[in-house]
């Protein structure tokens, strides 16, 4: 149980992807400007993060390792993460039209996330995640566990940020500050308070 909740804490916040590991800039700063576009986002995100541990892990662990080609995972893992965006977009335009267009619009921009593929990335460390977590053993459950809460984490701090950039714009703001500028101190004042869990 300790564990798992080790799992959660640094994934979400002692270890975020976003304010920490400085991973899904783009995204974070570009679609954080309404609270709608930062939830499907970050829930897209959350999502294709979960997957593309549970296919990525096993792959390593039980086709690139046996072989001795780890050193093509970066190759491979961009395949599968472009590849699940793919299945997932066309699965959802052809079973769930509506949730393709309330999701159809992040699916492709995932593809290019860096966070995604760090996680994918991250979870096949296992001395690194050892001793980031303080689990006794890595496997395939804490792979997909960490995926699921790394997103979740990406998701709450993407939210956080559309939450205080919707706040800006009502507020009087100098006109060199409008815009970016003030989206970037917002940016770090995010980071400074997810700097507290790691303390």
């Amino acid at each position: 149980m300790a564990e798992f909740i080790m799992i959660i804490v640094s994934a979400v916040f002692i270890n975020n992807f976003v304010v920490v590991q400085f991973l899904g800039i783009c995204p974070f700063l570009g679609v954080s400007k309404d609270f709608k576009s930062a939830l499907g986002m970050g829930l897209a995100v959350t999502f294709v993060m979960t997957i593309t541990c549970l296919i990525t892990y096993p792959i390593y662990v039980y086709v690139l390792t046996p072989l001795k080609i780890e050193f093509l995972e970066i190759i491979v893992f961009i395949f599968v993460i472009a590849s699940i965006v793919q299945m997932i977009e066309m699965a959802l335009k052809k079973f769930s039209p509506s949730l393709y267009n309330a999701m159809g619009i992040y699916l492709p921009l995932i593809t290019t996330n860096c966070a995604v593929l760090g996680v994918a990335e991250l979870v096949i460390d296992e001395a690194q995640m050892i001793s980031l977590l303080g689990i006794s053993s890595m496997n395939m459950g804490v792979a997909v566990l960490y995926g699921l809460f790394a997103g979740l984490g990406f998701t709450l701090a993407i939210v956080i940020m559309s939450g205080l950039r919707e706040k800006i714009t009502r507020l009087p703001i100098n006109k060199h500050l409008k815009g970016f500028p003030i989206a970037m101190i917002a940016a770090c004042f995010i980071a400074m308070a997810f700097f507290v869990f790691s303390v």
